[in-house]
């Protein structure tokens, strides 16, 4: 699904590279320099975070060069983490446990299979129509009807998030756009990007200039200061990589205002459930993130629909 690496990708791979290391050397000197404990506590967390996404950027590269096939995987990986860590937080009975096996060991497998295979029709009804239908059928059969409604809602919940909605990411792969055979790979990297800007500009905007909180009993860090500079800086970014897409520079400002939108829905939805645990992050795998479904949350929301909108309106 992926040919050999163009120009254009080696343009953008060098961008990443140079914000990498741009943010690695403001951290270093940040941490040299910041001696009280607040502020060095929020130091201490951005060099984190920077240093996972050296990792993370890392092994998002690997999988790419590995034509189609390593980010197919890649993603299958992260859904099967993201999925375990929301049905850790959640209470399940033993006879949700058959239904659980066939969650991660069939209904994973097939799904991104179905994306690798670029058969879409299948691909896009299979968890909400068949698996659906299909989950609260198994739990039915174990017997057990204490709290079935909640256990089994909650099951077909972090399917569609942590798989249904993942999946689509490597889906952008097998769009066609003409004769470039690359575009499926930028316009994964360009969501990847643009998503993740937005949410580590809400982060800095918010730390700098954040005072009026949204939604304060959900998230006491999202503010109105940081979730409008986040958003503008994510368009403004998403603008200026129209030329890695099959879009004109104004199209790619309405599909990174749309991105960063479900993006902001997403972690904000995310936090909710969060706070209904009990929890500050759904796991601790990533330093300076959380957990995996932490650092994914927006691009949950944010995929499937940058997929069905640019499959839509561009796709050959």
């Amino acid at each position: 699904m992926i040919g050999s690496v163009d120009q254009e990708l080696l343009w953008l791979a060098a961008g990443v590279l140079a914000v990498l290391v741009g943010a690695s050397v403001v951290g270093a000197i940040l941490a040299r320099h910041v001696t009280s404990d607040a502020p060095r506590a929020t130091v201490t967390n951005l060099n984190d975070r920077i240093r996972a996404w050296w990792v993370m950027c890392a092994v998002f590269a690997i999988a790419l060069l590995t034509r189609g096939i390593g980010s197919v995987l890649l993603f299958a990986l992260i859904s099967f983490l993201a999925l375990r860590e929301f049905i850790t937080l959640t209470p399940t009975r033993h006879g949700d446990h058959r239904a659980l096996l066939w969650v991660f060991f069939v209904v994973m497998p097939i799904q991104y299979w179905l994306v690798w295979s670029d058969w879409y029709g299948l691909f896009a009804i299979f968890i909400p129509v068949f698996v659906f239908l299909l989950v609260p059928t198994r739990n039915a059969i174990a017997g057990e009807t204490e709290h079935f409604l909640e256990r089994t809602a909650t099951i077909q919940w972090a399917l569609m998030i942590c798989v249904y909605c993942v999946s689509y990411a490597p889906a952008l792969l097998t769009l066609e756009f003409g004769s470039d055979e690359n575009e499926g790979t930028k316009l994964l990297l360009f969501l990847v990007i643009v998503v993740q800007s937005s949410d580590v500009a809400q982060y800095i905007w918010g730390k700098l200039f954040g005072r009026r909180q949204i939604a304060p009993t959900v998230s006491r860090n999202k503010t109105w200061e940081g979730f409008v500079g986040g958003v503008l800086t994510a368009i403004l970014l998403g603008t200026a990589l129209w030329w890695i897409t099959p879009f004109t520079p104004w199209q790619a400002a309405l599909m990174s205002t749309v991105i960063a939108l479900m993006g902001f829905g997403g972690g904000l939805t995310m936090s909710a459930i969060k706070r209904d645990r009990g929890v500050k992050d759904f796991g601790a795998l990533i330093a300076g993130h959380g957990g995996v479904l932490d650092r994914i949350d927006s691009l949950c929301f944010a995929a499937p629909v940058f997929f069905h909108l640019t499959r839509y309106f561009f796709a050959a």
